[in-house]
């Protein structure tokens, strides 16, 4: 069977990852490149080893499929810029990797008969080589027409994705808890490694401190729970020690200060029904 052409509009880290394990697993037949400029549209070209950057989305060739891995704010101008380019055809796919958005952002290209879905692989693509090299087991979250997913699915299975299904009316629930699971740990660590500088320990000393305890808790959530995680004077009913680290907090930053107050609570909820 002949491979089916893709159309990459957006080749960033996710877009020209996806593009390159494509390409390696002789998956699709990655042929028009779109980004923001030309030389970045090269550059992916060249990090994929196919495709054809373009300048335009008119200057797209036919194709199958349309993968688009624009940030969410752009989604919706490109679906009605891609539908005015009139490149489309009847009975193409178009999918985008949002975890926030639903399919149904792609409602206008419906109407056309044209098939969408969504696929948001739960993984970070900071870096690409990485990503590549461990992408195999990725769970990826799906939701859209069935025609598409008659394609998409099998294609991701390939690549070694693990696929779920996602309820689409709490879509944005959804991906804001991918937020408070990873994104949101940066932040956090952060917040811990300001307190050490603050006490006076050099920040690549603290970060030495804390990455071991960081370790073992993350490994002790996912060996039992979150409530068996949990450590600490909330943990041991140490109000006391909570109460001055407050009130610490709240004379040296007070941005951190409602963050430890906000996390307290969710915390003590935790230790207390789990």
């Amino acid at each position: 069977m002949q491979k089916k052409i893709l159309n990459i509009i957006g080749a960033g880290r996710v877009g020209k990852t996806l593009g390159r394990l494509w390409h390696e697993a002789g998956v699709f037949n990655v042929c028009g490149i779109l980004n923001n400029s030309l030389n970045s549209a090269s550059e992916a070209a060249d990090f994929i080893g196919a495709g054809r950057a373009v300048t335009s989305m008119k200057d797209l060739p036919p194709a199958d499929i349309f993968q688009i891995t624009m940030p969410d704010d752009d989604i919706e101008n490109i679906t009605h810029a891609l539908l005015q380019s009139e490149i489309l055809r009847e009975g193409n796919i178009v999918f985008h990797c949002s975890g926030a958005l639903p399919s149904a952002v792609f409602g206008v290209l419906q109407e056309k008969n044209v098939f969408v879905a969504s696929i948001h692989p739960v993984k970070s693509f900071a870096d690409s080589m990485q990503t590549i090299e461990s992408f195999s087991g990725t769970w990826c979250g799906v939701e859209g027409d069935k025609s598409a997913l008659e394609i998409l699915r099998p294609a991701f299975e390939k690549l070694g994705a693990k696929l779920f299904s996602i309820n689409i009316e709490n879509k944005t629930l959804y991906h804001t808890g991918s937020v408070f699971a990873c994104n949101y740990i940066p932040a956090l660590i952060e917040a811990g490694l300001s307190c050490f500088e603050k006490a006076g320990i050099n920040r690549n000393q603290a970060s030495e401190i804390l990455k071991p305890i960081i370790e073992e808790t993350v490994e002790n959530i996912f060996k039992s729970s979150p409530k068996d995680a949990l450590t600490g004077p909330i943990s041991r009913g140490d109000m006391k020690v909570v109460k001055r680290q407050q009130e610490a907090l709240d004379q040296w930053d007070r941005d951190y200060a409602e963050l430890y107050k906000i996390l307290g609570k969710r915390t003590v909820a935790l230790a207390d029904n789990g």
